[in-house]
Protein backbone atom coordinates (compact mmCIF):
# COMPACT_ATOMS: atom_id res chain seq x y z
CA UNK A 1 0.00 0.00 0.00
CA UNK A 2 0.98 3.84 -0.25
CA UNK A 3 0.70 7.15 0.98
CA UNK A 4 0.08 10.36 0.06
CA UNK A 5 1.08 13.79 1.51
CA UNK A 6 -0.33 16.99 0.47
CA UNK A 7 1.97 20.19 0.95
CA UNK A 8 -0.03 23.06 1.73
CA UNK A 9 2.49 26.27 1.37
CA UNK A 10 0.51 29.06 3.68
CA UNK A 11 1.57 30.31 7.45
CA UNK A 12 0.49 33.46 9.32
CA UNK A 13 3.93 34.36 10.24
CA UNK A 14 7.76 33.08 9.29
CA UNK A 15 9.19 31.18 11.90
CA UNK A 16 12.65 32.21 12.38
CA UNK A 17 14.07 29.19 12.15
CA UNK A 18 11.92 27.44 9.50
CA UNK A 19 13.26 26.62 5.85
CA UNK A 20 10.25 24.84 4.31
CA UNK A 21 8.22 26.31 1.71
CA UNK A 22 5.82 28.86 2.80
CA UNK A 23 4.02 31.89 2.22
CA UNK A 24 2.53 34.41 4.10
CA UNK A 25 0.12 35.79 1.56
CA UNK A 26 -2.71 33.95 1.51
CA UNK A 27 -4.11 35.74 -1.73
CA UNK A 28 -4.15 32.45 -3.57
CA UNK A 29 -5.32 30.20 -1.22
CA UNK A 30 -8.56 29.21 -3.12
CA UNK A 31 -6.43 28.53 -5.86
CA UNK A 32 -3.73 26.66 -4.58
CA UNK A 33 -6.44 24.27 -3.26
CA UNK A 34 -7.79 23.93 -6.54
CA UNK A 35 -4.99 23.32 -8.23
CA UNK A 36 -3.67 20.62 -5.73
CA UNK A 37 -6.53 18.96 -6.69
CA UNK A 38 -6.22 18.88 -9.88
CA UNK A 39 -2.91 17.60 -9.58
CA UNK A 40 -3.99 15.18 -7.40
CA UNK A 41 -5.98 13.52 -10.54
CA UNK A 42 -2.92 13.90 -12.79
CA UNK A 43 -0.99 11.97 -10.62
CA UNK A 44 -3.30 9.49 -10.18
CA UNK A 45 -0.92 6.89 -11.95
CA UNK A 46 2.48 7.84 -10.03
CA UNK A 47 1.19 4.97 -7.76
CA UNK A 48 1.78 1.42 -8.60
CA UNK A 49 -0.72 0.51 -5.79
CA UNK A 50 -3.65 3.21 -5.80
CA UNK A 51 -4.62 1.87 -2.29
CA UNK A 52 -3.54 4.47 0.36
CA UNK A 53 -2.69 3.02 4.01
CA UNK A 54 -1.45 7.05 5.03
CA UNK A 55 -2.53 10.31 4.37
CA UNK A 56 -0.11 13.40 5.49
CA UNK A 57 -1.35 16.99 5.17
CA UNK A 58 1.71 19.01 5.76
CA UNK A 59 2.99 22.40 5.33
CA UNK A 60 2.97 25.34 5.87
CA UNK A 61 -0.35 25.39 8.10
CA UNK A 62 -2.87 22.92 6.79
CA UNK A 63 -4.93 23.92 9.51
CA UNK A 64 -5.64 27.12 7.58
CA UNK A 65 -7.64 25.44 5.34
CA UNK A 66 -11.23 25.98 5.72
CA UNK A 67 -14.00 23.39 5.54
CA UNK A 68 -14.77 24.08 2.03
CA UNK A 69 -11.27 23.72 0.80
CA UNK A 70 -10.76 20.49 3.17
CA UNK A 71 -13.68 18.94 1.86
CA UNK A 72 -12.88 19.53 -2.27
CA UNK A 73 -9.43 17.61 -1.42
CA UNK A 74 -10.55 14.73 0.03
CA UNK A 75 -13.54 14.55 -2.33
CA UNK A 76 -10.86 14.50 -4.56
CA UNK A 77 -8.98 12.25 -3.10
CA UNK A 78 -11.70 9.25 -2.42
CA UNK A 79 -12.62 9.94 -6.37
CA UNK A 80 -8.79 9.34 -7.19
CA UNK A 81 -8.01 6.36 -4.79
CA UNK A 82 -8.93 3.86 -2.60
CA UNK A 83 -8.01 4.75 0.95
CA UNK A 84 -8.32 1.81 3.22
CA UNK A 85 -10.29 1.48 6.01
CA UNK A 86 -8.83 2.81 9.74
CA UNK A 87 -6.09 4.30 7.08
CA UNK A 88 -3.52 6.75 9.47
CA UNK A 89 -5.24 10.93 8.36
CA UNK A 90 -2.79 13.08 9.73
CA UNK A 91 -2.80 16.73 9.70
CA UNK A 92 -0.40 19.43 10.90
CA UNK A 93 -2.10 22.03 13.21
CA UNK A 94 -0.87 24.86 14.65
CA UNK A 95 -2.30 26.14 18.48
CA UNK A 96 -3.62 28.99 17.73
CA UNK A 97 -5.75 27.74 15.01
CA UNK A 98 -7.63 25.07 17.15
CA UNK A 99 -10.47 25.64 17.55
CA UNK A 100 -13.62 23.54 19.22
CA UNK A 101 -15.46 23.70 15.78
CA UNK A 102 -12.38 23.22 14.09
CA UNK A 103 -11.08 20.28 15.90
CA UNK A 104 -14.72 19.02 14.64
CA UNK A 105 -14.77 19.94 10.94
CA UNK A 106 -11.33 17.86 10.50
CA UNK A 107 -13.11 15.42 12.53
CA UNK A 108 -15.89 15.24 9.69
CA UNK A 109 -13.57 15.19 7.21
CA UNK A 110 -12.00 11.85 8.72
CA UNK A 111 -8.77 13.18 10.21
CA UNK A 112 -7.95 10.82 12.84
CA UNK A 113 -4.39 12.06 14.11
CA UNK A 114 -3.23 15.67 14.68
CA UNK A 115 0.24 16.84 14.43
CA UNK A 116 0.40 19.95 16.80
CA UNK A 117 3.29 22.19 16.44
CA UNK A 118 3.60 23.13 20.30
CA UNK A 119 7.69 23.55 20.15
CA UNK A 120 7.58 24.59 23.45
CA UNK A 121 5.61 25.36 26.61
CA UNK A 122 7.45 28.45 27.06
CA UNK A 123 6.68 32.15 26.23
CA UNK A 124 10.33 33.33 25.71
CA UNK A 125 11.49 30.26 23.83
CA UNK A 126 8.22 30.76 21.39
CA UNK A 127 8.86 34.86 21.41
CA UNK A 128 12.49 33.71 20.70
CA UNK A 129 11.41 31.08 17.76
CA UNK A 130 8.62 33.59 16.48
CA UNK A 131 5.75 31.40 17.11
CA UNK A 132 2.14 32.78 16.56
CA UNK A 133 0.87 31.10 19.35
CA UNK A 134 1.77 31.49 23.41
CA UNK A 135 2.29 29.24 26.25
CA UNK A 136 -1.34 28.69 27.40
CA UNK A 137 -2.46 27.85 23.46
CA UNK A 138 0.03 25.30 23.22
CA UNK A 139 -1.01 23.54 26.17
CA UNK A 140 -5.22 24.25 25.79
CA UNK A 141 -5.45 23.36 22.22
CA UNK A 142 -4.14 19.64 23.09
CA UNK A 143 -6.97 19.27 26.11
CA UNK A 144 -9.13 20.61 23.60
CA UNK A 145 -8.48 18.02 20.58
CA UNK A 146 -8.67 15.68 23.58
CA UNK A 147 -11.90 16.47 24.60
CA UNK A 148 -12.65 16.58 20.75
CA UNK A 149 -12.02 12.82 20.87
CA UNK A 150 -8.57 12.88 19.32
CA UNK A 151 -6.55 9.98 20.81
CA UNK A 152 -4.18 10.33 18.70
CA UNK A 153 -1.76 13.31 18.81
CA UNK A 154 1.61 13.90 18.43
CA UNK A 155 3.36 17.08 19.24
CA UNK A 156 6.72 18.85 17.84
CA UNK A 157 8.84 20.41 20.52
CA UNK A 158 12.44 22.16 19.82
CA UNK A 159 15.66 21.75 22.04
CA UNK A 160 18.64 23.74 22.36
CA UNK A 161 16.90 26.65 21.60
CA UNK A 162 19.35 29.45 23.40
CA UNK A 163 17.04 30.54 25.96
CA UNK A 164 15.71 27.97 27.68
CA UNK A 165 18.26 26.62 29.91
CA UNK A 166 18.42 22.75 30.85
CA UNK A 167 15.86 23.15 33.62
CA UNK A 168 13.58 24.74 31.58
CA UNK A 169 13.82 22.03 28.99
CA UNK A 170 13.21 19.73 31.65
CA UNK A 171 9.85 21.41 32.37
CA UNK A 172 8.51 21.29 28.89
CA UNK A 173 9.64 17.57 29.20
CA UNK A 174 7.79 17.20 32.12
CA UNK A 175 4.43 19.29 30.90
CA UNK A 176 4.62 17.24 28.01
CA UNK A 177 4.12 13.78 29.77
CA UNK A 178 1.40 14.92 31.70
CA UNK A 179 -0.33 16.26 29.12
CA UNK A 180 -0.09 12.07 28.00
CA UNK A 181 -0.16 13.02 24.15
CA UNK A 182 0.75 9.43 22.09
CA UNK A 183 3.56 10.88 20.18
CA UNK A 184 6.35 13.74 20.18
CA UNK A 185 8.88 14.87 17.15
CA UNK A 186 11.46 16.47 19.09
CA UNK A 187 14.20 18.49 16.66
CA UNK A 188 16.98 20.11 17.76
CA UNK A 189 16.94 23.46 17.00
CA UNK A 190 19.14 23.88 13.67
CA UNK A 191 19.98 27.24 11.87
CA UNK A 192 19.51 27.42 8.39
CA UNK A 193 21.20 30.23 5.55
CA UNK A 194 18.18 31.12 4.54
CA UNK A 195 16.28 31.78 7.39
CA UNK A 196 15.88 34.79 9.57
CA UNK A 197 18.33 32.74 12.17
CA UNK A 198 20.68 32.16 9.37
CA UNK A 199 20.83 36.00 8.18
CA UNK A 200 21.26 36.72 12.12
CA UNK A 201 23.95 34.73 12.30
CA UNK A 202 25.81 35.58 9.36
CA UNK A 203 25.41 39.50 10.75
CA UNK A 204 26.76 37.64 13.99
CA UNK A 205 23.49 38.97 15.89
CA UNK A 206 23.39 35.41 17.28
CA UNK A 207 25.44 32.44 18.03
CA UNK A 208 25.79 28.91 16.69
CA UNK A 209 23.75 26.27 18.59
CA UNK A 210 26.27 24.87 21.16
CA UNK A 211 26.76 21.10 20.33
CA UNK A 212 27.41 20.20 24.06
CA UNK A 213 24.45 22.19 24.71
CA UNK A 214 22.62 20.00 21.84
CA UNK A 215 23.75 17.34 23.07
CA UNK A 216 22.82 17.19 26.90
CA UNK A 217 19.64 18.60 25.82
CA UNK A 218 19.32 15.37 23.42
CA UNK A 219 20.68 12.94 26.48
CA UNK A 220 18.05 14.23 28.03
CA UNK A 221 15.15 14.17 26.02
CA UNK A 222 15.85 10.44 25.91
CA UNK A 223 16.32 9.27 29.16
CA UNK A 224 12.94 11.15 30.25
CA UNK A 225 10.61 9.62 27.42
CA UNK A 226 12.09 6.37 28.28
CA UNK A 227 11.07 6.28 31.97
CA UNK A 228 7.98 7.36 30.96
CA UNK A 229 7.08 4.31 28.33
CA UNK A 230 8.02 6.17 25.13
CA UNK A 231 9.78 4.63 22.47
CA UNK A 232 12.68 6.07 20.71
CA UNK A 233 11.84 4.45 16.81
CA UNK A 234 13.42 7.04 15.46
CA UNK A 235 16.53 9.60 16.00
CA UNK A 236 13.67 12.26 16.25
CA UNK A 237 10.71 10.58 17.00
CA UNK A 238 9.13 8.78 20.53
CA UNK A 239 5.78 7.35 20.69
CA UNK A 240 3.74 4.65 23.20
CA UNK A 241 3.14 1.34 22.27
CA UNK A 242 0.71 1.42 18.98
CA UNK A 243 0.98 5.08 17.96
CA UNK A 244 4.38 4.79 15.90
CA UNK A 245 3.91 6.92 12.75
CA UNK A 246 2.37 4.75 10.18
CA UNK A 247 3.18 7.83 7.56
CA UNK A 248 6.66 8.89 8.44
CA UNK A 249 7.37 4.94 8.74
CA UNK A 250 6.80 4.77 5.21
CA UNK A 251 9.31 7.48 4.47
CA UNK A 252 11.91 5.64 6.45
CA UNK A 253 11.54 2.12 5.26
CA UNK A 254 11.26 3.16 1.51
CA UNK A 255 8.00 2.26 0.84
CA UNK A 256 6.60 4.55 -2.36
CA UNK A 257 4.58 8.12 -1.80
CA UNK A 258 3.24 10.73 -3.58
CA UNK A 259 3.58 14.39 -2.47
CA UNK A 260 1.00 16.76 -4.24
CA UNK A 261 1.44 21.01 -3.50
CA UNK A 262 4.54 23.04 -4.26
CA UNK A 263 7.67 21.52 -3.09
CA UNK A 264 6.51 18.34 -2.50
CA UNK A 265 8.73 15.14 -3.29
CA UNK A 266 7.71 12.09 -4.59
CA UNK A 267 9.56 8.60 -4.37
CA UNK A 268 8.21 4.93 -6.13
CA UNK A 269 11.46 3.21 -5.72
CA UNK A 270 13.34 3.97 -8.65
CA UNK A 271 12.91 7.45 -9.23
CA UNK A 272 12.37 10.44 -7.14
CA UNK A 273 10.28 13.76 -8.29
CA UNK A 274 10.12 17.36 -6.69
CA UNK A 275 7.69 19.28 -7.25
CA UNK A 276 8.57 23.32 -7.54
CA UNK A 277 9.06 25.39 -4.26
CA UNK A 278 7.37 28.45 -6.23
CA UNK A 279 3.56 28.78 -5.90
CA UNK A 280 3.08 31.56 -8.85
CA UNK A 281 4.92 28.65 -11.20
CA UNK A 282 3.40 25.96 -9.83
CA UNK A 283 -0.53 27.41 -10.61
CA UNK A 284 1.11 28.62 -13.98
CA UNK A 285 1.92 24.75 -14.80
CA UNK A 286 -1.27 23.49 -13.27
CA UNK A 287 -3.72 25.80 -15.77
CA UNK A 288 -1.88 24.14 -18.65
CA UNK A 289 -2.30 20.68 -17.05
CA UNK A 290 1.36 20.38 -16.54
CA UNK A 291 3.23 19.26 -13.22
CA UNK A 292 6.10 21.63 -12.46
CA UNK A 293 8.99 19.31 -11.33
CA UNK A 294 11.88 17.85 -11.79
CA UNK A 295 12.99 13.97 -11.44
CA UNK A 296 16.03 12.47 -10.13
CA UNK A 297 16.58 8.62 -11.42
CA UNK A 298 18.41 6.90 -8.14
CA UNK A 299 21.21 4.43 -9.34
CA UNK A 300 21.97 1.26 -7.24
CA UNK A 301 23.80 3.18 -4.92
CA UNK A 302 21.80 6.28 -4.40
CA UNK A 303 19.12 3.46 -3.15
CA UNK A 304 21.44 1.66 -1.13
CA UNK A 305 22.55 4.88 0.44
CA UNK A 306 19.54 6.28 0.96
CA UNK A 307 18.33 2.55 2.66
CA UNK A 308 21.64 2.98 5.02
CA UNK A 309 20.68 6.79 6.09
CA UNK A 310 16.99 6.58 7.04
CA UNK A 311 17.55 3.20 8.26
CA UNK A 312 20.40 3.76 10.56
CA UNK A 313 18.19 6.29 12.10
CA UNK A 314 15.33 3.73 13.28
CA UNK A 315 14.94 1.06 15.92
CA UNK A 316 14.81 -1.22 13.17
CA UNK A 317 18.14 -0.72 12.00
CA UNK A 318 20.10 -1.16 8.72
CA UNK A 319 19.42 -4.87 7.31
CA UNK A 320 22.54 -6.50 6.00
CA UNK A 321 20.60 -9.20 3.93
CA UNK A 322 18.00 -6.63 2.92
CA UNK A 323 21.05 -5.25 1.08
CA UNK A 324 22.92 -8.53 -0.50
CA UNK A 325 19.38 -9.66 -1.31
CA UNK A 326 18.03 -6.68 -2.83
CA UNK A 327 21.30 -5.15 -4.41
CA UNK A 328 23.86 -7.99 -4.23
CA UNK A 329 26.02 -5.97 -2.02
CA UNK A 330 27.80 -6.94 0.92
CA UNK A 331 28.07 -4.00 2.91
CA UNK A 332 29.93 -5.60 5.66
CA UNK A 333 33.03 -6.61 3.13
CA UNK A 334 32.46 -3.02 1.72
CA UNK A 335 32.50 -0.96 4.51
CA UNK A 336 34.97 -3.40 6.86
CA UNK A 337 36.84 -1.01 8.57
CA UNK A 338 34.47 1.85 9.34
CA UNK A 339 31.79 -0.84 10.64
CA UNK A 340 34.44 -2.24 13.01
CA UNK A 341 35.69 1.00 14.04
CA UNK A 342 32.14 2.29 15.09
CA UNK A 343 31.30 -1.13 16.61
CA UNK A 344 34.84 -0.11 19.20
CA UNK A 345 33.65 2.97 19.70
CA UNK A 346 30.51 1.58 20.59
CA UNK A 347 28.84 3.61 18.22
CA UNK A 348 27.05 1.01 16.06
CA UNK A 349 26.45 -2.43 16.88
CA UNK A 350 25.69 -5.20 15.19
CA UNK A 351 23.01 -7.64 15.88
CA UNK A 352 21.84 -10.59 13.67
CA UNK A 353 23.15 -9.04 10.01
CA UNK A 354 21.46 -5.86 11.54
CA UNK A 355 23.17 -2.55 12.06
CA UNK A 356 22.25 -0.38 14.85
CA UNK A 357 23.10 3.13 16.19
CA UNK A 358 23.96 3.05 20.59
CA UNK A 359 22.42 5.89 21.87
CA UNK A 360 25.64 7.71 21.86
CA UNK A 361 26.02 6.73 17.91
CA UNK A 362 23.04 8.86 17.63
CA UNK A 363 24.68 12.00 18.23
CA UNK A 364 26.67 10.98 15.07
CA UNK A 365 23.79 9.62 13.13
CA UNK A 366 24.62 11.24 9.60
CA UNK A 367 28.31 11.10 9.71
CA UNK A 368 28.08 7.35 10.83
CA UNK A 369 25.34 6.85 7.84
CA UNK A 370 28.14 8.90 5.29
CA UNK A 371 30.78 6.33 6.23
CA UNK A 372 29.05 3.75 5.21
CA UNK A 373 27.60 4.83 1.80
CA UNK A 374 28.46 2.99 -0.94
CA UNK A 375 30.81 4.55 -3.55
CA UNK A 376 30.11 4.48 -7.47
Amino acid sequence: MSSLYIHIPFCKQACYYCDFHFSVNQNNKKLIVEAIKKEIVLQKNYLSNNRLRTIYFGGGTPSLLNEQELAGIFETIHHTFSVVPNAEITLEANPDDLTKEKLLLFKRQGINRLSIGTQSFQDACLQYLNRAHNATEAKQSILMAQDRGFDNISIDLIYAIPVANNKVWQEDLQQTVSLQVQHISAYCLTIEEKTVFGRQLQKQLINPINDEFASNQFNSLIAHLEQNQFTQYEISNFAKPGFYSQHNSNYWIKNPYLGIGPSAHSYNGSTRQFNIANNGKYLQALAKNTIPFEKEELSKANQVNEYIMTSLRTIWGCDLRKISHNFDINLLYENKSYIHEYIDKKLLKLEDDVLKLTNNGKLFADKIASDLFIIE
